[in-house]
């Protein structure tokens, strides 16, 4: 089938099944093509292809309100919903988003970067449509693996308790982006192989209502023996007692099992649990073996083999860099013990769970619960590595502040993805964690210039033991410096001179370092000296060189890959005016008030005016201010 030309799902409702056996291996193809170029979540939604598709046969979108709950599956659903022209600029610079976006498409009714969340929103939906008497299905389609996260678990009691019609459709593929962990996980192991309930309890229910009615005992003892019938074939019967219905497990790739029990949950009232089994990576073997994760989501890669197009010779990830540092010190220190809200492949702790297993823990996706796990380790003077990254810790920003900050605890808060990222776009920036974290009492905040001074930074913060402390460091790979042997803690909230200046000064950190010698080496052509700081420390301040700076009168240009408001430039201004520095110009750049979409780091820095001939300007026009006001 021509997959460009299609419009709108309506065109399935005529398909029989052959023909949709035919679509799913086109749609198959198609995404195997078109992600070998473009990079993508390749595993998640090869393995929704035949749920997609009967969801959309079965219901009429967007009236009915489907909602991916794990964003990075919705790629067949843009196909079905005639965005496949827009593939080729997949998750790029103005291009077609890699989760749902609600200004994309009328079928995209909630969007999702976060997992976890589906089940509230839809809840939130479903009670709309009854306080405005519509007659609508509301669709959630939750992953076993989001199913861990806390919120889900509320929305599930919430849904329970109020009997609203919904029909949650659990998408079970044995695997997240790392395997799943905990009790819940295995209670849906078991339900996979209980397959005999369904059929027995409606084989039961059909025999009773051929026994002519004798008075309410024989009623009460039937209902007794069907509890106790779902109870001998279901080990762990979780979803019935918390008010759903249960169907299934279902095999997701097949159309008949999956029509049948869809058409039945239509006809039920009250919430329904829809357990259907899918295969990630369905239909390329490369992604069907996977058991680490690797084609959760990838770059490139070549069709034929499978292999992964990657950069030759290029320098360790930070995330590597960062969890061997701990490792290494962990194997002298066994206080440390390292925690991950899901994201062992991710964080590149791996390594740390072969070599270390009994300090490695993954909680699931439960960063709320992570956090304060940390914690309680640090009560017991244990030092917990907490590895995180930035866009999730806005979902433990709670148990920061009550459970480890307030209580001054040694956590180590290693903050990954902090800064742009790229592809995943708005959900995924980790861009707002230093004005979430700033104004938090007892919290030190530090993020290193290149991979050397990172190592070095870990030391810092296994060392420290006067409160929590905290590492940014971005996503992707260092610069490829010489790396020291001997690790060495850096005195908290020092600042070190890079380059000398005496015309004005660049206080920055991280990523933009290279942007800011770069801007002061074409202001040396034009006679000006520029001083460039590495200011490490966000929090707290040097304040002995601020004092320095603000004393010279230099102007001061403040850079951050984070936001503005609240930021690290926001804390100088804050510093001058505290201490009675009102005449000198300081200014700031970073990330404007606005959720920064997805593309190329480079092309969305320029987008908002973040360049090294941006820098340049800006300098410029500062200088040209102090001069006339030196004049005056």
């Amino acid at each position: 089938m021509d997959l460009l030309s299609i419009k709108d799902p309506s065109f399935l409702k005529k398909m029989d099944i052959e023909d949709l056996k035919e679509l799913s291996d086109d749609i198959r193809q198609f995404l195997i093509e078109k992600l070998s170029r473009t990079g993508g979540h390749i595993g998640p939604n090869l393995g929704v292809v035949e749920l997609t598709i009967a969801l959309h046969k079965c219901f009429n979108s967007p009236q009915d309100k489907i909602l991916w709950d794990v964003g990075h599956q919705s790629y067949v659903h843009k196909i079905l919903t005639g965005r496949a022209g827009e593939f080729d600029s997949l998750r790029q610079f103005k291009g077609l988003c890699g989760f749902p976006k609600r200004c994309e498409s009328e079928h995209d009714v909630w969007e999702t970067g976060h997992s976890s969340t589906s089940l509230s929103a839809a809840m939130g939906m479903a009670i709309a449509r009854d306080l405005k008497g519509e007659k609508s299905f509301v669709i959630p389609v939750i992953g076993d693996g989001a199913l861990t996260g806390g919120m889900a678990l509320e929305a599930l009691n919430h849904i329970g308790h109020e009997q609203k019609d919904l029909i949650v459709v659990l998408n079970d593929n044995e695997m997240s982006i790392a395997p799943n962990v905990g009790a819940l996980h295995n209670v849906l192991g078991k339900l996979r192989t209980a397959g005999k309930y369904k059929r027995a309890k409606d084989e039961l229910e059909l025999l009773l209502k051929k026994v002519p009615a004798i008075g309410g005992k024989l009623a009460a003892t039937a209902e007794r023996v069907k509890d106790s019938l779902k109870y001998l074939l279901v080990s762990g019967v979780f979803f019935e007692e918390l008010g759903f219905t249960y169907l299934g497990p279902v095999d997701g790739h097949n159309y008949e099992a999956l029509f049948e029990n869809i058409q039945y949950a239509k006809k039920t009232k009250g919430p329904i649990l829809l357990h259907v089994i899918t295969k990630k990576g369905k239909g390329y073997e490369p992604a069907e073996n996977d058991k680490k994760g690797t084609w959760h989501g990838t770059g490139q890669y070549k069709i034929e083999t499978g292999d992964l197009i990657k950069p030759v010779n290029a320098p360790p990830a930070w995330s590597a860099l960062v969890s061997d540092t701990v490792l290494r010190l962990a194997k002298k220190d066994p206080r440390i013990v390292a925690i991950t809200p899901a994201m062992p492949v991710g964080s590149k702790l791996e390594k740390f769970a072969q070599e270390l297993p009994n300090r490695m823990y993954d909680v699931g996706i439960a960063e709320q619960h992570a956090a304060t796990l940390a914690a309680g380790l640090a009560t017991q003077d244990m030092k917990p590595f907490l590895a995180i990254y930035s866009t999730f810790l806005q979902r433990a920003y709670d148990q920061v502040v009550h459970d480890i900050c307030r209580q001054n605890l040694n956590v180590f808060i290693g903050i990954d993805r902090a800064g742009l990222v790229g592809a995943d776009g708005e959900t995924h920036q980790g861009v707002f964690d230093i004005a979430f974290l700033r104004h938090v009492p007892n919290l030190v905040i530090m993020m290193p210039k290149d991979e050397n001074e990172g190592q070095h930074m870990v030391q810092t913060a296994i060392e420290y033991n006067s409160g929590p402390i905290a590492m940014r460091f971005p996503r992707g790979n260092g610069y490829g410096v010489p790396m020291d042997e001997e690790l060495k803690a850096i005195p908290i909230g020092t600042w070190e001179v890079l380059r000398n200046g005496t015309d004005a000064a660049i206080l920055t950190f991280g990523t933009t370092i290279p942007m800011a010698l770069e801007a002061a080496n074409l202001l040396q052509k034009k006679g000006l000296s520029i001083k460039v700081i590495n200011a490490r420390f966000i929090k707290p301040l040097d304040e002995k060189m601020m004092a320095e700076l603000l004393n010279s009168s230099m102007p001061i240009l403040t850079i951050e890959e984070a936001v503005l408001q609240g930021g690290f430039g926001s804390a100088v201004l804050e510093y001058a005016h505290d201490k009675g520095y009102y005449h000198n110009v300081i200014e700031r750049m970073g990330i404007p008030d606005q959720f920064i979409e997805h593309g190329g780091v480079n092309e969305l820095l320029q987008e908002i005016g973040m360049t090294t001939e941006d820098t340049v300007n800006r300098l410029l026009t500062m200088l040209s201010k102090n001069q006339k006001r030196a004049s005056v």
